[in-house]
C-alpha cells in the first residue's frame, strides 16, 4: 500500500468535492452573512484554494456581488480553480470575478489581506505547523476567517475491524511528522488555530463538519482508504504485513457496499 497507488491530487480533489460540500458546516454561513454588509463588492481570499471548491461552494450561498481571491503555490490548480468559476453568480445572481495569487500562503501578511471581507480555507490547517498557523491567523485578525473540513484524527467504520485502531493511530502519528524541518499538527491544527485566534482576542465558533460515506460514495471511500492506510504503513512499516489482508476486507466492504466511514472534520469560524 503506497502513495503510488492513489489518484493524482487534483483528480483526488475532484473526488472529494461532493463530500466536502455536503460536511461543511452551513449553520456557520448565518453569522457570515451578517457580518457581509453593505453595497461594495466584497473582498474574499481563499487560501490554498486547489481546484476551487471552497470557491465554488461558498460564492453561490452569499449575496451581492464577489471578488474571489485565490491563493495556492501550484498554478495549474490555480488554473482550474478560476476555470472552474466561470460562470458562478452569488445567491441574488450578483456577479462573481474572480483573479489567483500563486505562491505560499504562509508568507501572507495583514497587508497582503487588508482589503479582505472575509478569509476563507478548506481542508488546509492540517498541512501547516504552528508557526504557519500563528502567521496566517496574525494576517487574518481583523476580518471574519472561516476555515473548512479540518481533520480531526478521529475515523469510525460499520462494521468494525480489529486493525482499525491501530491504522488510525499509526495515521494520526503520520499527519504529525517533520517534513524538511516543519512539523505539521495534523489533526492537532484546528484546536491549535482556535487557541492563536483566542490570544488574538477573537471569538471562534466550531462546528462538526463530518464526512459520511456510504455505498453512493464507494469510490472515494476506497480511494481515501487507499491513501489513509499507505501513509499509516509509510509511518509504522510493521502494519505493511497485516495491512494486505485488511486492505482486501476494507476494499471488497467498500466495493460491495457493505462499508459506511465516517472521517471527523471539524469546522472554525473565527470572528463572525
Amino acid at each position: 500500500m503506497t502513495a503510488e497507488e492513489t489518484l493524482p491530487f487534483a483528480d483526488w480533489l475532484r473526488l472529494r468535492e461532493p463530500a466536502d460540500a455536503a460536511a461543511r458546516a452551513e449553520e456557520l454561513l448565518d453569522a457570515v452573512r451578517a457580518r457581509l454588509t453593505g453595497d461594495a463588492p466584497m473582498v474574499i481570499h481563499d487560501l490554498g484554494s486547489g481546484t476551487g471548491s471552497m470557491s465554488r461552494w461558498l460564492a453561490v450561498r452569499l449575496p451581492g456581488p464577489q471578488h474571489w481571491v485565490l491563493h495556492d503555490r501550484d498554478a495549474d490548480l490555480l488554473a482550474r480553480a478560476a476555470e472552474g468559476m466561470t460562470g458562478v453568480r452569488a445567491a441574488d445572481g450578483a456577479p462573481v470575478t474572480v483573479h489567483t495569487r500563486c505562491g505560499d500562503l504562509t508568507g501572507l501578511t495583514a497587508a497582503d489581506l487588508a482589503d479582505g471581507s472575509l478569509v476563507t480555507a478548506s481542508a488546509l490547517l492540517d498541512m501547516l505547523t504552528a508557526e504557519e498557523i500563528e502567521r496566517v491567523v496574525a494576517a487574518c485578525v481583523g476580518r471574519p476567517a472561516l476555515f473548512a473540513i479540518s481533520v480531526t484524527g478521529r475515523v469510525r467504520f460499520t462494521p468494525a475491524d480489529p486493525l482499525d485502531e491501530a491504522v488510525e493511530a499509526a495515521f494520526n502519528d503520520h499527519q504529525r511528522r517533520t517534513v524538511e524541518g516543519r512539523r505539521l499538527l495534523g489533526p492537532d491544527a484546528g484546536a491549535a488555530t482556535a487557541a492563536a485566534f483566542a490570544r488574538h482576542g477573537v471569538d471562534v465558533r466550531e462546528r462538526p463538519s463530518p464526512w459520511r460515506l456510504g455505498p453512493e460514495q464507494a469510490d472515494l471511500a476506497a480511494e481515501w482508504f487507499r491513501g489513509w492506510l499507505g501513509a499509516a504503513c509509510a509511518q509504522r512499516p510493521d502494519l505493511a504485513g497485516p495491512a494486505q489482508a485488511y486492505a482486501r476486507r476494507r476494499l471488497a466492504d467498500a466495493a460491495a457496499g457493505r462499508l459506511t466511514v465516517l472521517v471527523d472534520h471539524t469546522d472554525l469560524l473565527a470572528g463572525g
